[in-house]
């Protein structure tokens, strides 16, 4: 009974948003920084890339220190260490919400795809609340980060395979850049959360970054196309695709930025960080299924995780009541690992 209403509440929410647009499949091939062979088609130069993306992921998503930053006390804003050809995307933006008492523990936060300025704001000031300083990020082509010609930040996620390839890969360098400007300002505990795809992100670069001590991932998925091709948000960009590739193809061509790629690299870390995921039990975007595939793979490697599962879906744990369990389930697993840490 509860899971048909959460359904029900799940597509209407889905629906509100009427700028969704249909863009047409692109192997995206001139987005990624290698450089073709004589004769080779795009979507064979697509698979060496992603071939040597997961061969040396530490190079992959490498990061240079940051050198460049400016702070006027509540905005702070960086290069980004991967250039677009959008100028107003290579500027990375965060705005901080210091703790209320002095603290050596902070968390970078990352919000849902298509998030606009002022969200998970109220998040990071529960951090504060707690003693836990928040650096709230703005993925690329989001907000003041989105090129004139959208409305929405399609060109994070989109039928282009390589745009896609290289705005995840670009958000995962700006976090880590991210750590570098609070291990500046002193800090020396510091966690991640993220949320739908500021999930998926805040997990690659929680397993590439072994700065960030703790993690909370809210909405788990397994493989990134997954999620695309199934889920109710993400409709319109199957449509553009799905004439073009089949669901497996698109898998192999997403996996640089598929949790599935990396929850091995875990296995052998030392000291063990701790990391909760969070999953919603009538999810019709990151849809169950999914995220058993993930914790089956933790299961496989006997690498401990945490997890909960909350009696709503997608949409439905940002709204009343279940944003609340949502955010006292963040904040308690933060403010306890991070004072451990």
């Amino acid at each position: 009974m509860l899971g048909k209403f959460i359904h029900r509440r799940e597509r209407y929410l889905s629906s509100v948003d009427t700028n969704r647009v249909v863009r047409p499949f692109e192997w995206g091939a001139e987005f990624l920084d290698l450089a073709p062979i004589p004769g080779e088609t795009e979507d064979a130069r697509v698979s060496r890339f992603v071939a040597r993306a997961l061969e040396d992921s530490d190079a992959y998503f490498a990061t240079p220190a940051l050198e460049d930053a400016e702070f006027d006390g509540e905005r702070l804003r960086f290069s980004s260490a991967l250039s677009t050809r959008w100028e107003v995307n290579n500027t990375v933006t965060a705005r901080y919400i210091p703790s209320r008492r002095p603290s050596k523990k902070a968390v970078i936060v990352l919000p849902q795809w298509n998030a606009d300025s002022e969200s998970h704001v109220a998040l990071g000031q529960i951090f504060a609340r707690f003693g836990i300083s928040a650096l709230r990020l703005s993925l690329p082509y989001h907000d003041v980060r989105m090129p004139e010609e959208l409305q929405r930040a399609d060109y994070m996620v989109s039928g282009n395979v390589g745009r896609t390839l290289q705005a995840c890969r670009q958000a995962v360098m700006d976090v880590r850049r991210c750590v570098d400007w609070l291990e500046r300002r002193g800090y020396t505990q510091i966690g991640i959360t993220g949320t739908s795809i500021g999930s998926c992100i805040a997990f690659l670069a929680y397993v590439h970054e072994p700065r960030l001590r703790v993690g909370v991932f809210n909405h788990v998925s397994s493989f990134f196309a997954d999620v695309v091709w199934t889920g109710i948000s993400t409709r319109h960009v199957r449509a553009g695709i799905e004439q073009r590739i089949d669901l497996e193809t698109l898998r192999d061509a997403w996996m640089p930025i598929s949790p599935n790629a990396f929850i091995h690299r875990l296995k052998h870390e030392r000291p063990h960080r701790p990391r909760l995921m969070i999953t919603a039990r009538y999810d019709l975007t990151f849809l169950p299924h999914l995220s058993e595939r993930a914790f089956a793979e933790f299961r496989h490697h006997e690498i401990p995780v945490d997890r909960a599962t909350l009696r709503c879906g997608h949409y439905t744990s940002g709204r009343f009541p279940f944003k609340f369990q949502l955010g006292y389930l963040i904040t308690k697993y933060l403010h306890r690992h991070l004072a451990e840490a």
